[in-house]
């Protein structure tokens, strides 16, 4: 008879050959990577009935933490692969999508969340929250790819590409302020003066600023430690020591969740950081396949053990009031967000519509709810809360990786078709509007 210990071994060996072939194997199809694994998660735990049941409210420690170091592992990513140095004009699609649209989002789903949906305040806040950032775990698959050296430049980042893996990178922390302030609401209740001091002393403006402090500093520091250290035996850009990169992202987090500040921050400014030092050495380029490597593999484990969650009743209580709220979400609510703070910038018609549509929700919606459910007072809504987010994932995973490759694709070659047309050169800027 076959035991669930080496059942568990075979499919993750498994997983792993087809984690390394999917994405190549998919870059033109209309499925993607975590379609693939939330799907073998579901039909793993329903087919095998001796796998041990993956529960998140049963088991929430373990799920809050290995959402959270997948996502601060992506967050080291995302900034490790962004080429173009930070500025206001620069990255003013960046800040048009964390300034408006996911404010917008934020608001409108606490009003769904209470309105249709029959949540009181905490909770439809708890909601809004974890799901309003963009992913920087599943939006991988429309994100820039990995950094360019001297000889490439920065051809991979077009602003759509460039502007849904900003956001990923900061949404995160900024979100959590708001996570703060559901779990207070649902401790000491919904009165502004019962919260809002310590809240926006501590939770907005201290965690923020540590978050970017240390962050800064800590890249500042290892870039100096990888590039240009005294002693060459500690000079690792020399030595192509990709794990470090591992190291990095720990350290950022650890020391600024220590002074309880926000770590996702702290990790992201940190890659960027690191990454504006020595823009062209091609050291980049080996932190960054280390890092996507370990994210890519943490990522199936998560999908496989959601889709094990999906198959073992966390959607049972979900009806068709909440399908249609999240599909309103996913495919009203971010788009019309994205499209209004999208107005008046340097993009096309086309890349809004693209950055507007491919606001993925996933991992760190997983981690927020995980991690308030540990901290508030939800216990009576907790089941309900994580099959509603569980939803709203598992459909962003549908929707998105269906029209991730053909959409982005299409995209692609409008804008070089444009950029030949206005200069007859195939050596085009790839950021062309369009």
């Amino acid at each position: 008879m076959l035991e669930a210990p080496s059942i568990l071994f075979a499919a993750a060996g498994l997983a792993v050959f087809v984690a390394a072939i999917l994405p190549k194997a998919l870059r033109n199809a209309p499925f993607s990577m975590p379609m693939v694994f939330l799907g073998a998660g579901l039909t793993a735990f329903s087919l095998i009935p001796t796998l041990p049941d993956p529960d998140p409210l049963q088991h929430n420690d373990f799920t809050t933490h290995l959402a959270e170091v997948c996502v601060i592992i992506s967050l080291m990513g995302a900034g490790l692969a962004l080429d173009r140095p930070v500025g206001r004009k620069s990255w003013s699609t960046t800040w048009r999508l964390l300034g408006i649209a996911m404010p917008v989002c934020i608001i409108v789903l606490t009003l769904l969340g209470m309105w249709f949906l029959g949540l009181g305040l905490g909770a439809a806040l708890l909601v809004a929250a974890s799901l309003a950032p963009t992913d920087p775990v599943l939006a991988s698959e429309v994100q820039v790819g990995e950094p360019a050296d001297a000889e490439e430049g920065s051809e991979n980042e077009d602003e759509v590409r460039f502007g849904l893996t900003s956001e990923a990178g900061l949404n995160d922390g900024l979100a959590f302020p708001f996570v703060y302030l559901a779990i207070a609401i649902s401790i000491v209740g919904s009165s502004p003066l019962a919260w809002f001091p310590e809240w926006f002393a501590v939770d907005v403006l201290w965690r923020l600023a540590a978050g970017l402090l240390v962050g800064f500093l800590m890249g500042k520091l290892l870039a100096r430690l990888f590039f240009s250290a005294q002693k060459e035996s500690l000079r690792l850009a020399n030595h192509s020591e990709g794990f470090v990169a591992l190291a990095a992202t720990f350290l950022a987090y650890g020391l600024t969740e220590m002074i309880e500040g926000y770590g996702f921050i702290a990790v992201f400014v940190c890659a960027v950081t690191i990454r504006s030092a020595e823009h062209t050495h091609g050291y980049h380029k080996v932190l960054h396949s280390y890092v996507e490597q370990l994210e890519r593999l943490m990522t199936v484990v998560i999908l496989v053990l959601l889709g094990g969650a999906i198959a073992r009743g966390l959607l049972d209580r979900m009806g068709w009031v909440e399908v249609l709220v999240a599909l309103a979400f996913l495919l009203l609510v971010r788009p019309v967000a994205g499209w209004v703070g999208l107005m008046g910038g340097k993009t096309g018609p086309r890349e809004r519509i693209a950055l507007s549509f491919f606001g993925i929700r996933g991992i760190g919606s997983l981690y927020y709810l995980a991690y308030a459910v540990g901290k508030g007072e939800f216990s009576d809504q907790a089941e309900w809360l994580w099959g509603f987010v569980g939803l709203v994932v598992a459909l962003s995973i549908i929707i998105h990786g269906a029209t991730t490759s053909p959409l982005m694709n299409r995209l692609d070659k409008l804008r070089e078709r444009k950029a030949l047309a206005e200069t007859g050169d195939e050596g085009m800027a790839p950021n062309t509007p369009v």
